[in-house]
């Protein structure tokens, strides 16, 4: 039997970033799976604060110059690799001159949400599911973590749901309390917009706070994990097959998990 393939799409995976709840999960999940035995990819954004010398970063070519339009804009991808050699793991890295070029996250030096943190997020989810198209690695099933992911859910089971690549992916997202006040840009609905995509589809994302975001992420998987203490609340009107939070040992609650979600696909398959 061959290995089991998870994609895990992340928003922060340390120690590219500070470390903290999201991103040690990022980067300790990926490896314990991996030693269980099963096959794994992982991505993030390549925020423009990552060091690329000190982290040893690189351009995949073969991978990069594609363009991505978003709210009429082309914008060129760029894909960019590293390992973190103590896990045996590389991380994959979606990057953007207009989008990941600035030297910080998610807010600027007086602490202001950046105005397009909402294109961020869909050039991200975009980037990754086309890159993963360009490597031809079949995903049996995807794990996202963090708000930016939100859209990948929806745009699997819509824009790519007849993608050979994709067919038989399974999704799962986990949900965090990474919160940002307020809400994204009005007209991130319509800008999330694709071929596939319809107005309808995207209806739970219109008021983009980061509740709605992540329930919305949610009623578009086939199972959800709630990766942090209290996060609950945020799905509770979301009816999937569902994860409570775990504490620290997550790891084989996670693996088994995985195996549900699969073996439901194969059920469904006979």
């Amino acid at each position: 039997m061959s290995k089991k393939r998870i994609l895990y799409i992340s928003q922060e995976i340390t120690p590219y970033l500070p470390p903290n709840h999201l991103s040690n999960i990022g980067r300790n999940l990926p490896q314990h799976i991996q030693e269980k035995g099963k096959e794994i990819r992982t991505f993030m954004p390549k925020f423009g604060c990552i060091n690329e010398r000190r982290n040893q970063l690189h351009e995949v070519i073969r991978l990069s110059g594609m363009n991505l339009i978003i709210d009429d804009n082309d914008h060129p991808l760029i894909i960019k690799v590293a390992s973190i050699q103590p896990a045996r793991m590389q991380v994959y890295f979606i990057d953007n001159e207009d989008y990941f070029q600035r030297k910080a996250i998610l807010k600027d030096g007086d602490e202001n949400f950046f105005e397009d943190n909402d294109e961020r997020a869909i050039f991200f989810c975009r980037g990754v599911l086309e890159t993963v198209k360009k490597l031809g690695w079949a995903p049996d099933l995807i794990h996202c973590h963090g708000w930016m992911t939100s859209l990948i859910p929806l745009y699997l089971k819509t824009s790519y749901k007849d993608e050979p690549l994709f067919e038989k992916s399974k999704v799962i997202t986990s949900i965090y309390n990474d919160c940002f006040e307020g809400s994204l840009d009005v007209n991130f609905s319509k800008k999330a917009l694709m071929d596939g995509v319809s107005e309808d589809d995207l209806k739970n994302f219109v008021t983009p706070t980061h509740s709605s975001l992540c329930s919305a992420a949610a009623s578009w998987s086939d199972g959800v994990i709630v990766g942090e203490e209290g996060a609950e609340k945020i799905i509770e009107n979301v009816d999937r097959p569902t994860l409570q939070y775990q504490g620290v040992d997550y790891v084989d609650a996670f693996d088994d998990f995985y195996e549900e979600i699969l073996s439901e696909e194969e059920v469904l398959a006979e």
